[in-house]
């Protein structure tokens, strides 16, 4: 693995959100905004809510419409991210340390922007070299491809250059069809998961943090 760009998931990555998503879903979106049925957090975990509920009314059927759908992920994102959710242990210094090594560095997320904001604000995240949303591409997220490719063009760098760190199944599909190197980060929330279409799996930042800077 030899790239000079990380693009950083950070939902299940960079915080420990999915944990509390998990816990909205159950308690509210799979117990009542959809009309039969019962979903695995994996399949919709990594999509943007906008397609979350695109996915959900067409698979199971929606009780709520997507104006409500949407004000209810909203007003859940304010003290998730706002109060709840953990930095990853060692973030700030992993991203001196990248940009110590001439790296670039950014967050490629299905959240829209102001959760991100939210999050870089809160934890002092920034310079990042690049900060793109689901919501900033006019074309499908996740598990396509296309925002990571955006993310690269945007860069001014091939996929092929760049190093994908991505928690959920959709992430890691996005990011291997892309053709970027996936690092799957496994924890608590997909300790049970299937990462296998990842280039490349670590337990944790310490393992995370040796897979990116070549330490052993």
């Amino acid at each position: 693995m030899d790239a000079n760009v990380v693009l950083f998931d950070m939902d299940g990555v960079l915080v420990d959100s999915e944990q509390y998503w998990h816990a909205f879903e159950d308690d509210w979106v799979f117990a009542e905004a959809i009309e039969s049925g019962d979903p695995a957090h994996e399949e919709i975990t990594g999509m943007s809510f906008r397609e979350i509920y695109d996915y959900l009314d067409a698979e199971y059927g929606t009780t709520v419409t997507k104006d409500e759908f949407v004000e209810a992920y909203n007003e859940n994102a304010v003290d998730l991210y706002g109060e709840k959710v953990v930095l990853m242990d060692g973030a700030e210094e992993l991203f001196s340390d990248l940009r110590a090594a001439g790296k670039q560095v950014a967050i490629v997320s299905s959240a829209p922007q102001d959760w991100i904001s939210t999050v870089r604000e809160r934890f002092d995240l920034d310079p990042l070299d690049l900060v793109l949303s689901a919501d900033d591409i006019d074309k499908p997220g996740k598990p396509e491809p296309h925002i990571y490719e955006a993310a690269a063009k945007e860069l001014g760098v091939e996929p092929e250059d760049c190093v994908v760190v991505e928690d959920s199944v959709n992430g890691i599909e996005a990011a291997v069809r892309s053709g970027a190197y996936t690092i799957a980060y496994r924890g608590d929330q997909n300790a049970e998961l299937d990462l296998s279409r990842a280039d490349e799996i670590v337990n944790g930042p310490e393992a995370l943090r040796a897979a990116l800077l070549g330490e052993k």
